[in-house]
């Protein structure tokens, strides 16, 4: 068996039918493999849509995304995604050729060469491994997925030197093992349920970790809720963790940890769960964020115990596993104090929440009338998305929202949603951007119109990088380079064979954005901001 014919046979056996890439000189044999073994390769216009299509896919199928790049430039064109999916958490395998086996330490001018692809790319997710025989091809793959299912699932890059993958050799392929989940230790969910129960102002924080691709039944949004009813607990949603329950429910704050009023709130809570989150700066808007209660953290990741807020009570353990382990002992012991039903009183954080949303009002309220309940929405780092849609477009299962949280790139919204398109035809999927991010991708138009895609793109127009020409105002500084000459996007995209509409009222919008989820092809929406 030659070294691309392991690795595509080891890839199916842990079910890998989909591949993001570019084929180039030095991948040919992975993809005749592919072909062979009847994977669908599907062709973004350039690597770094290549992994964020893999992300979007993996986000919401809750299997690996796969990327195949050729070498050098192809691998370091997709580090920006890769290092975004390990901001994000997200399980994506990059693999790669590299520079033959018998190559010289110091160089040649070897086609494509790296001074050293491994640790340029290891250095941006969870690891790089560069195999040094055909033998070792399906174990490296073995390392890989079971990376994804123990712990935090992170991206990986798996590299064969380019030699390797024509050589032929004895290959063992072994059965694809499972890995359990991890359980949490009794004594802390002991001690979990008897901060929770006694206290008088409780707080939950659930984080991306407490998502479940591919799950439209949300157990482990129905957990955490069982928790917040249980105790009369308010709960408050990271980025990542936006829709794990219903943003309708009394209970819920929905994604709104960026508004000041609910910040100081979380911090007068005597006892906080936060469930499957950093509590980062990224989520907080804020980097002296402190607690002044009682902090009890459930995480696969035993260094977030000792983050930026250390744990009072770690809980190192799957977040389905602890919570149903929380509820059970929360139902079997009395509060020790009394409480409301809808957990204590806080400031009403409405009036600040519509200053913030107030330019982008509109369209989020066009959004949600055109938009069904199990749609999944894709955002890229844009205003009308975080100021907007990710605080004030109310999601409830089973919808699902995706956005570069953390690492924080542009061009992800597009290319992620052809990635979650494709895991989920049966899903609408909407990507949202503004017109600086959009330019970061606008080539994968032609990706989603060859898979012909009902994709809506709605843009926001604000003659540039807004974000950052409204911090240079506040610096008291002239705005430099932020205001961008922008192309007519409708008809950019009437020139890649999409559909393209410029709307101007959220009528408009509305009407746009529910005829382009019937369309054939996607369809570019371009709306002026505010």
């Amino acid at each position: 068996m030659t070294g691309a014919a392991a690795l595509v046979a080891a890839l199916r056996r842990y079910g890998v039918d989909t591949a993001f890439g570019i084929p180039g000189a030095h991948n040919l044999a992975i993809y005749q493999e592919l072909d062979r073994a009847g994977v669908r390769c599907l062709t973004p216009r350039h690597e770094q849509g290549a992994g964020y299509a893999a992300d979007g896919y993996a986000r919401v199928t809750g299997g690996p995304g796969v990327v195949v790049t050729t070498t050098g430039p192809g691998v370091v064109n997709a580090a920006a995604a890769l290092a975004q999916a390990y901001s994000d958490s997200s399980p994506v395998l990059l693999v790669s050729p590299g520079v033959p086996t018998d190559h010289p330490r110091h160089g040649r001018g070897y086609l494509h060469e790296s001074k050293d692809q491994t640790g340029s790319v290891g250095a941006l997710c969870a690891w790089s491994h560069r195999v040094s025989s055909v033998r070792e091809i399906p174990a490296a793959v073995a390392r890989a997925f079971a990376s994804f299912a123990e712990g935090r699932p992170r991206p990986v890059h798996i590299e064969i030197p380019a030699d390797l993958l024509d050589a032929e050799a004895e290959v063992a392929l072994a059965p694809p093992y499972r890995i359990a989940p991890r359980t949490p230790d009794p004594d802390a969910l002991d001690e979990a349920a008897r901060l929770l129960g006694g206290a008088r102002q409780p707080g939950v924080v659930l984080g991306g970790g407490t998502q479940t691709p591919g799950d439209d039944g949300q157990p482990v949004g129905r957990l955490a809720l069982r928790v917040a009813e249980r105790l009369g607990a308010r709960i408050v949603t990271t980025v990542n963790g936006k829709g794990v329950v219903p943003e309708s429910h009394p209970l819920a704050l929905g994604t709104t940890l960026r508004i000041d009023v609910v910040r100081r709130w979380l911090a007068t809570c005597d006892v906080v769960l936060a469930v499957g989150t950093e509590l980062g700066p990224a989520d907080l808007w804020e980097d002296g964020f402190a607690l002044g209660g009682r902090l009890i953290r459930v995480d696969v990741d035993p260094a977030q115990m000792y983050g930026d807020h250390v744990a009072d009570v770690p809980i190192v353990a799957d977040a389905r596993l602890a919570l149903a382990g929380l509820a059970r002992r929360l139902d079997e012991t009395p509060p020790s104090s009394p409480r409301e039903p809808r957990g204590h009183p806080m400031p009403d954080h409405r009036a600040e929440l519509a200053d913030v949303t107030r330019r982008w009002a509109g369209q989020i309220a066009a959004l949600r009338r055109a938009l069904p309940d199990e749609t999944i929405i894709v955002g890229d780092n844009s205003m009308m998305v975080y100021h907007g849609a990710l605080v004030a477009l109310p999601m409830d299962p089973p919808g699902r929202f995706l956005f570069p949280t953390g690492y924080g790139t542009l061009g992800f919204a597009l290319p992620a949603a052809i990635g979650a398109k494709t895991g989920r035809p049966d899903r609408p999927v909407v990507a949202l951007a503004g017109d600086g991010a959009f330019q970061f991708s606008l080539q994968e138009l032609a990706t989603a119109v060859e898979l012909r895609l009902a994709l809506p793109i709605v843009i926001s127009d604000n003659g540039g990088f807004g974000e950052i020409r409204d911090e240079m105002r506040l610096r008291g500084m002239r705005p430099v380079a932020v205001d961008l000459h922008a192309p007519d996007f409708a008809a950019l995209a009437r020139a890649y064979g999409a559909k393209g509409r410029a709307v101007k009222t959220p009528a408009e919008l509305e009407e746009a954005v529910a005829e382009a989820l019937e369309a054939e092809v996607p369809t570019v929406i371009v709306v002026p901001e505010g």
